[in-house]
């Protein structure tokens, strides 16, 4: 009854259990499923009633089935929502439809589809609505090589869906956030977004969310070097089934798994997940599910001591298709230069190997680009948000305006203050390596073109030193990763301490390390090298009460007095070359570019 006596207005038929599926999509998917399908059983439901539940099985379908299957279902919620002028309705099925264009691979129709509904859809979408077209938005510029864009969608999306009222959905963005972070090497902040949303995941009953957390998880655990640590996660998933009851067959991310059980020494258990990942779908639609596949039965083959088919396999991979990220196509070309040694292909080895180091430069470039510019996209965001609160201040009187306006001021303020404090976050990892405190790669591209042309202009050499720390693979399976971790934060330090404030120590990736020395030639910056050397021999770590043994690197020295360096990554690349044949030679020494090896 109302206040004044009169019966409420009846409800359509169904309605109800229509916006309830809807609404409980992400929180409760086999519940969502269930009161769709309830619905569309009853002839009697209304046409609204009809219309959301075709919705919410869409995607429901789009999750856990096919895009194909899910493709004709927008169409029939498309189609149910025009004939009774529900745009917000339209709007939420032509985002459906985007995104399965874009896990057929289609990315730039995807795009297309979208773009046109961004303002129209901020205006007139809910919270978690909003975020699941700025998500939509977020994958299309991803796959596309745009992550600036993909972030500042993202982020966007992650506020939306953290208002009053969110129903999962924030959950579903830090997994994505993820996996972005993923693609451009920013593996210690995804980790901190995949905590989270297993966190929240737990809250949920969502298998698929919770599958795609942890999938994405294993593969940062395995880009750390620590697959072992990622097969709890592996027999958790293995354990549900890839079905409508369980986690979705859609992207069931084997290959993620055999990767991790393979390089944990799980030659069984990895054989097993390839030819999971062969069954499940003979070929996927996206392109770097099909590189990491590839990886995975590289993997196999190489478990298997089959190294030259191994080889064969990935060298006819089309690495620089368009959608392959920048994640597949590192992974690949180390596994390829890996390969390529093992069989004794120098030449092969060192250009594959090359060819990695300009794929992971590309990586922290893009990275970088992305922290930079992630938040141009907000200003036009936040305007379109403005212009929606301001139509519907209009449709009050001026008292409630007012309110609304105050309380809208302050959140702007206090989402401001946010981004700017994820900005700065954001800058100081994006120059940082968290475990040994030096500089990381990413610095490193940034600041030697500008010490290179330095060192021109000056007449002044510019020396790199890069020292790889000999047998680390053996402390890591020894005395575990802790150990492993402690060492490498024992030798930031001690780079710490031995070096000028005008010298620039970077992390240069796993257990390699970059020195830039200014006004340094490489007969100096050999003998600096030498010193480190000694010093580092002389240290004794133990752990658990075993020795680690006798501590070495090989390391590699040029600068830019010699003639063929004309660029700055032809001083990394000799520097690198240097490496190389210093541990060939026998490891535990110095070598400079000339090939004139010195006494450590």
């Amino acid at each position: 009854m109302t206040a004044r006596g009169r019966p409420r207005a009846a409800a359509a038929p169904g309605l109800r259990q229509a916006r309830r599926a809807w609404r409980v999509q992400f929180t409760d998917s086999n519940a969502s499923l269930a009161l769709a399908e309830r619905v569309l059983v009853r002839g009697e439901a209304a046409a609204e009633a009809r219309a959301w539940a075709l919705l919410a099985r869409a995607f429901h379908r789009m999750r856990y089935a096919t895009p194909a299957e899910a493709l004709p279902e927008f169409a029939a919620a498309d189609r149910a929502f025009a004939a009774i002028g529900e745009r917000r309705g339209q709007i939420l099925a032509a985002v459906g439809h985007a995104r399965c264009l874009w896990m057929q691979g289609h990315f730039q129709p995807s795009l297309d589809a979208l773009l046109p509904l961004r303002d129209e859809g901020l205006r007139c979408l809910r919270g978690d609505e909003r975020a699941l077209l700025l998500n939509g938005l977020a994958g299309c510029y991803s796959a596309l090589g745009q992550p600036a864009l993909a972030f500042a969608h993202m982020y966007q999306g992650l506020r939306e869906g953290r208002g009053r009222g969110a129903l999962g959905f924030d959950c579903v963005l830090h997994c994505n956030i993820a996996h972005e972070l993923l693609l451009l090497g920013d593996v210690d902040e995804a980790l901190r977004h995949l905590d989270e949303g297993l966190r929240r995941a737990a809250t949920l009953r969502n298998a698929r969310l919770d599958s795609v957390l942890r999938i994405n998880r294993i593969a940062a655990l395995t880009d750390l070097g620590r697959p072992h640590d990622a097969l709890p996660d592996v027999e958790h998933l293995r354990a549900q089934p890839a079905d409508a009851n369980g986690r979705g067959a859609s992207d069931a991310g084997f290959e993620t798994m055999a990767i991790a059980a393979l390089r944990a020494g799980r030659t069984a258990l990895g054989l097993d997940l390839v030819e999971r990942a062969r069954q499940a779908d003979a070929d996927p639609g996206l392109p770097d599910t099909r590189i990491e596949r590839a990886v995975a039965q590289a993997e196999a083959l190489r478990a298997e001591g089959r190294p030259a088919a191994a080889l064969k396999l990935l060298e006819a991979l089309p690495l620089d298709a368009q959608g392959v990220g920048p994640r597949e196509r590192c992974m690949a070309l180390h596994l390829l230069a890996d390969l390529a040694e093992s069989l004794g292909h120098s030449a092969r080895a060192l250009r594959w190997l090359r060819a990695c180091q300009r794929a992971q430069a590309e990586r922290s470039r893009l990275a970088s680009l992305a922290r930079q510019q992630a938040a141009a996209l907000q200003t036009e965001l936040q305007r379109v948000e403005r212009e929606r609160d301001e139509i519907e201040a209009r449709r009050r009187d001026s008292e409630r305006a007012r309110v609304a306006l105050a309380a809208l001021s302050a959140r702007l303020a206090q989402q401001v203050a946010q981004v700017q404090a994820l900005q700065a976050e954001l800058r100081q990892q994006a120059v940082r390596d968290p475990l040994t405190g030096l500089h990381n790669r990413r610095h490193l591209n940034d600041v030697l073109p500008a010490m290179f042309a330095l060192a021109r202009r000056d007449g002044q050499p510019l020396a790199a030193v890069v020292i790889d720390l000999d047998h680390f693979k053996q402390v890591n399976d020894r005395h575990g990763h802790l150990a492993g971790d402690e060492l490498l934060a024992a030798f930031g330090r001690l780079l710490s301490s031995q070096l000028r404030r005008s010298d620039v120590a970077c992390r240069y990736g796993g257990e390699e390390f970059c020195l830039l020395l200014p006004r340094t030639p490489a007969a100096a910056a050999h003998r600096k090298a030498a010193s480190l050397l000694r010093q580092w021999r002389a240290a004794r770590f133990t752990f658990d009460g075993c020795d680690v043994g006798r501590l070495t690197f090989s390391a590699g020295v040029a600068d830019t007095a010699h003639a063929a360096i004309a660029e700055p990554v032809d001083l990394l690349r000799a520097a690198d070359d240097a490496v190389l044949r210093a541990k060939r030679g026998g490891r535990a020494c110095v070598r400079v570019h000339d090939g004139v090896p010195a006494a450590a």
